[in-house]
């Protein structure tokens, strides 16, 4: 059975009732005031950015006039929206967004410039991006984000992982992050992750002068069910956010598809690594 993620589900469901709403030529205002609620709620679930109780989403399929199937096939995702997901074990610290799509993602096309990727992180490698990036959190703090990126990692090897296609660029390669042996031992680990049948990696040399993704890292995500389009997802310091109009996201996609034709193939790639992890020896 594929694993259900919580906030897709909301997403999907969302959609679903704005789509039924407007199918029955009804407006926002009017819902609301049948359902004696206000306007915001309603928009707020509509745009999956909370979650509705089967309650609301029984009254509201009730005055789109939905029955039989269809109705208990929204019910449905209704519940699924309102679990909870692996990641809320780590409720005392920020969960970036990409980790509730991600869960149900069935490809994923990953820029990054700076940084190798958190899903390729060893863990010296992530607790010194983390102190560097938050000298203010206390050790307790760092450790326990370190130990949400390393939970994420079970991702690259579950039953039917998702296909990763990344690109990195040469600048996340050369910064000796850590100091040498920590950066010789990621390189090693990109070596391993490379070998993995569902991920396709690629370096993008400093000689491809300017490129695409000058503007910063990105993950594209798609899921399984076409009724889930893709979603954009870029990590911040302080916040993150995510991409949907369709647009926007064509406009990504064809970004990451310049990325990759400007980088090494994978094979030269995997000798990229094997170089550079060379140089780092201590």
């Amino acid at each position: 059975m594929p694993v259900r993620s919580p906030t897709v589900r909301r997403r999907r469901l969302g959609m679903e009732l704005r789509q039924l709403r407007e199918s029955a030529g009804l407006t926002i205002e009017h819902v609301a005031q049948t359902l004696e609620c206000s306007d915001s709620k309603v928009s707020r679930i509509e745009t999956g950015q909370v979650s509705a109780t089967p309650r609301d989403v029984r009254d509201m399929l009730e005055i789109y006039g939905i029955s039989g199937q269809h109705r208990d096939e929204l019910m449905q995702i209704a519940r699924e929206a309102r679990q909870k997901g692996w990641w809320h074990a780590y409720g005392d610290v920020p969960v970036p967004p990409v980790v509730a799509f991600e869960v149900e993602a069935y490809s994923m096309s990953i820029f990054y410039s700076l940084l190798v990727p958190g899903l390729f992180q060893i863990e010296d490698y992530a607790r010194a991006v983390m102190r560097a990036i938050r000298p203010d959190l206390p050790a307790r703090q760092i450790d326990r984000r370190v130990e949400l990126r390393m939970a994420r990692q079970t991702l690259l090897v579950k039953d039917e992982p998702p296909a990763l296609w990344v690109v990195l660029d040469e600048a996340a390669l050369r910064r000796h992050i850590g100091g040498r042996a920590v950066m010789h031992q990621q390189l090693e680990r990109l070596i391993e992750v490379a070998a993995l049948p569902n991920v396709t990696l690629q370096v993008l040399p400093f000689t491809s002068g300017e490129h695409a993704g000058l503007d910063g890292d990105f993950t594209i995500i798609g899921f399984p069910d076409p009724a889930d389009p893709n979603v954009v997802c870029i990590s911040m310091t302080t916040s993150d956010v995510w991409l949907e109009e369709a647009e926007v996201v064509r406009q990504y996609d064809h970004m990451f598809d310049l990325l990759r034709a400007g980088a090494l193939s994978p094979a030269e790639s995997i000798t990229f690594f094997e170089n550079a992890a060379s140089e780092c020896k201590v």
